[in-house]
């Protein structure tokens, strides 16, 4: 989901947009993925229902605790979720998108056309909220989940796995995210681009020599509107997730654990390479765009695998593409070893949550371990199907460590043939906070979404 306007912007009455956001938002909390949802929303709907649902979503935890405040007996879905939605909007707000009277006059419309018996309990709910905002506010305070709208377990986890960072990346998830691009290689240079860009009045910055395609726009513009979008000139990737590809077939300088220097070649053009977990695309994408490689696809949701091909054809690049689950090698492996392999394993994607701001509150705790089990899973499937010298990066968009840095000892620990080496900057866990160490070319800071990255390489003597 790319996330490019505000609610007011969609020039549609604040009283639909409740309506469907109320919708959305019940789904969440039922369980459902709010992609789904928006997917199934009228299209002229869509883009104000996402904003909405992305600003209530980012202030759940508060508004969950204001309803409790405000009205102890929780009233019926229908109501309780239109009402979660307008508390959201009512919270104080830098920016609010909408004046409160706004708000509440819109909020009692729609209750009046979904529930008209309620009608006047919301809009006293409201209305109460609005007279003692500053102490109700006040008070939440104290309320973790309230405080910093994530549950609590999740707070927890990021506050043992980073003591040092974990309120500045909770406060991160509840941000807009930036809209970073990567320049097509095959068609021109991220410069070149950012020079197109500039004719149609949309200025950015380029990110540096470590993210050489990578773009950052000034302001999220529509897809549609970015000059030659539509012919693969550009497409919309975070600056972390575009580490990925070079990890895989770039020439690298690394250290290794013993501290001495390592000059990795890139891959040679044809050279064999697996991209185990590949939808939606974008990292398969940009692996031939930096090289002409012999490239296997493998997806376990047809579905998502379609958007892959869908990516491919807009770029026009090739590749192999099959659906089928990495870890049954039997079925799709034909005995031929890989040079390179790419493991985007699934994951809690706890580090994309302001763009996904669905996810913690879709997330349980026995989720990771059962996330982590899968990852390890991959790893040792996969690994055995790596050429000797070979190399293998392991990805996740995520901050827990669980998922990342302890996935990867614990594979090193079963593994005697593999190794692991330092790219820096590169490697490790790169965090969604203003210090997260990566730099431009001009020195300024390089927003990130929350990932980890491991190169594990292959001793050339392994015979597994």
């Amino acid at each position: 989901m790319s996330e490019t306007s505000s609610p007011s912007a969609a020039g549609i009455p604040l009283q639909r947009l409740l309506l469907q956001a109320a919708d959305a938002v019940q789904a969440v909390r039922q369980g459902r993925s709010l992609t789904d949802v928006l997917a199934r929303c009228p299209r002229e709907l869509r883009p104000g229902t996402q904003a909405l649902s992305f600003q209530v979503l980012r202030q759940l935890g508060a508004a969950q605790a204001l309803r409790r405040q405000l009205a102890p007996k929780a009233p019926p879905p229908k109501v309780e979720n239109l009402l979660l939605c307008a508390l959201a909007l009512l919270w104080p707000s830098d920016d609010p998108p909408y004046a409160a009277h706004t708000v509440v006059d819109q909020a009692v419309r729609a209750m009046r056309q979904r529930a008209a018996p309620s009608a006047g309990f919301v809009n006293a709910v409201l209305r109460r909220f609005l007279r003692e905002r500053e102490a109700l506010v006040q008070g939440l305070q104290r309320d973790p989940v309230a405080h910093h709208n994530h549950p609590q377990w999740w707070i927890d986890r990021v506050r043992q796995d980073w003591p040092q960072h974990w309120q500045g990346i909770l406060a991160a998830n509840n941000s807009r995210p930036p809209m970073t691009l990567r320049a097509n290689a095959r068609q021109g240079s991220a410069a070149a681009y950012q020079a197109r860009l500039a004719e149609q009045g949309m200025a950015s910055r380029l990110l540096g020599d470590r993210l050489p395609q990578a773009l950052l726009l000034d302001r999220p513009q529509p897809v549609a509107a970015l000059p030659g979008f539509e012919h693969g000139a550009v497409s919309v990737q975070d600056a972390a997730a575009q580490i990925a590809a070079p990890l895989t077939v770039a020439a690298l300088q690394a250290r290794t654990p013993q501290g001495q220097d390592l000059a990795l070649p890139a891959l040679p053009p044809g050279a064999r390479v697996l991209d185990a977990c590949s939808a939606p695309g974008g990292k398969t994408a940009h692996l031939l765009e930096l090289q002409a490689l012999d490239l296997l696809a493998l997806d376990a949701d047809p579905e998502r695998l379609a958007r892959v091909e869908g990516n491919l054809r807009r770029l026009q690049l090739q590749a192999q593409v099959r659906a089928v689950d990495a870890r049954q090698t039997a079925q799709w492996w034909d005995g031929r070893s890989f040079d390179a392999i790419l493991l985007d394993a699934p994951c809690s994607a706890s580090g994309i949550v302001r763009r996904h701001p669905d996810v913690r509150w879709l997330r349980r705790p026995e989720d990771i371990a059962q996330l982590a089990r899968i990852q390890a899973e991959l790893l040792d499937a996969l690994w055995p199907l790596l050429k000797p010298g070979g190399r293998m990066v392991y990805a996740t968009c995520s901050l827990f460590k669980a998922e990342g840095q302890d996935q990867v000892d614990a594979f090193l620990q079963r593994q005697p043939d593999a190794g692991a080496v330092e790219c820096a900057g590169l490697t490790g866990h790169l965090l969604p906070v203003p210090d997260n160490g990566a730099q431009d070319a001009a020195g300024q800071a390089v927003p990130l979404d929350g990932f980890f990255y491991a190169l594990l390489l292959k001793s050339p003597a392994s015979t597994r």
